[in-house]
């Protein structure tokens, strides 16, 4: 089994900022894209960022400028380093990876239980 834990969640002022971090567990070969995602109430999970094995990033344009994905690769951990939060922001925010268990079997798309953000105005 594969596990992604998100961590860093929680209550902040408009203006202020959180850090976010996934790290992966359990049976892992290898590891390919990462990812966080939202979904706000009543709203459809939309992409916030994402990273590849080689570190090129992809943002939403909606957080480009304000939020920086990361990971570090020796421990299977993906960071999201989130400035400038708005009102607009708060979502349970979920981390995603393409993992592979062993060298023969394919990549399996894995989710995090995902973590709460909260924007004070």
């Amino acid at each position: 089994q594969v596990q992604l834990v998100e961590s860093g969640g929680g209550l902040v002022q408009a203006g202020g900022s959180l850090r976010l971090s996934c790290a992966a567990s359990g049976s892992i070969y290898s590891i390919n894209d990462m990812g966080w995602y939202r979904q706000a109430p009543g709203k459809q999970r939309e992409l916030v960022a994402t990273i590849t094995s080689g570190g090129l990033t992809n943002y939403a344009d909606s957080v480009k400028g304000r939020f920086t994905i990361s990971r570090d690769n020796a421990k299977n951990t993906v960071y999201l380093q989130m400035n400038s939060l708005k009102p607009e922001d708060p979502a349970v925010y979920y981390c995603n990876a393409d993992v592979r268990r062993s060298w023969s079997s394919r990549y399996l798309h894995v989710w995090g239980q995902g973590t709460l953000v909260t924007v004070s105005s």
